[in-house]
């Protein structure tokens, strides 16, 4: 996935900081500050499933403020791994439906590691949340991609949308069907690749 068109390392570095101060780590200032403090994270909660609730939201901003599509794990997993698959997913729907347009892109973004096992912890992470929840993202996802314009939302929602009717009920099918329009002709390179990807699949 291509880099945000916003930094946006301001706004990540504030939520990192606050879940830092609730594990009473320090992290130096400087310009490694996000790496170290997405290492630090992952060493102190790594296994746990008993964290306090205040750990939920602060954790979940964090990921959702994440610039890094792929380093975000560090603060999904262990909200995971401590608060079950079906909180966060549910959360990250709000965030989807609700929130600013950096916010639903990096709920788009901190989605996709919900769908994996964390280790040993499948069981606490819930090997099976039902469809519910899921099918509530695609629905939410599919408006969301047709309906705002702003680039990184439609870039961070792409990957992890169906572009096939069957995956929807019938009411929804000619959105899925601009859907896949929007995609294929859109001005950005990387969801007209992605679009033809997925649709051909």
């Amino acid at each position: 996935m291509p880099g945000r068109t916003d930094d946006g390392s301001q706004a990540f570095e504030q939520r990192l900081a606050a879940v830092l101060r609730l594990l009473g780590a320090e992290v130096a200032p400087g310009p490694d500050y996000a790496n170290a403090g997405r290492w630090e994270v992952h060493k102190v909660l790594a296994g746990r499933t008993d964290l306090p609730e205040e750990y939920f939201e602060a954790l979940l901003a964090a990921a959702v403020y994440d610039p890094n599509p792929s380093f975000n794990r560090r603060l999904v997993e262990p909200a995971l791994a401590a608060f079950g698959r079906r909180r966060v997913r549910t959360a990250l729907l709000a965030w989807l439906q609700t929130g600013t347009d950096t916010e639903r892109a990096g709920a788009a973004r901190a989605w996709y590691w919900t769908a994996l096992s964390v280790g040993d912890n499948w069981t606490a992470i819930g090997a099976d949340d039902g469809a519910s929840v899921r099918d509530a993202w695609h629905a939410a996802a599919l408006r969301e991609f047709v309906t705002n314009e702003d680039l990184d939302v439609r870039r961070s929602i792409l990957p992890g949308l169906p572009l096939v009717p069957r995956a929807y009920p019938a009411e929804l099918h000619p959105l899925v069907e601009r859907a896949v329009e929007i995609a294929r002709t859109h001005p950005d390179e990387y969801i007209r690749q992605r679009a033809e990807t997925q649709v051909g699949l």
